[in-house]
């Protein structure tokens, strides 16, 4: 992905992943890195039903990463998902050009 060109699509899951307080709650955490689900669960005072739910939106899109320990399963975050959201937000920058016509004057 580079910083000029970003599909649309892409956007839309990056965005998405982190458009909801569960999400980012749960991104919080895991900026202290790797946890179990159970302590997420806890943390969290979520449902179980409900925390998967989240935590697969936040792995489909690349925010988090997870390993099978026994029955129990630990998530932590991939550092290249916010290269990439760092990407995509440059990308939405206005270029220097648009900042300069926000100033011209219209309809004169």
């Amino acid at each position: 992905m580079t910083a000029t060109k970003i599909d649309s699509d892409t956007l839309v899951t990056l965005f998405h992943a982190l458009s909801d307080e569960t999400r980012l709650a749960i991104v919080e955490r895991l900026r202290r890195g790797e946890r179990c689900v159970c302590d997420l669960t806890d943390l969290l005072d979520a449902a179980q039903s409900r925390l998967s739910f989240h935590l697969k939106v936040l792995r489909d899109a690349g925010v988090v990463d997870c390993r099978k320990e026994g029955r129990w399963a630990y998530y932590w975050l991939r550092p290249e998902f916010f290269e990439q959201l760092n990407e995509a937000v440059r990308a939405l920058h206005p270029t220097r050009e648009a900042v300069a016509s926000s100033r011209a004057k219209c309809c004169d």
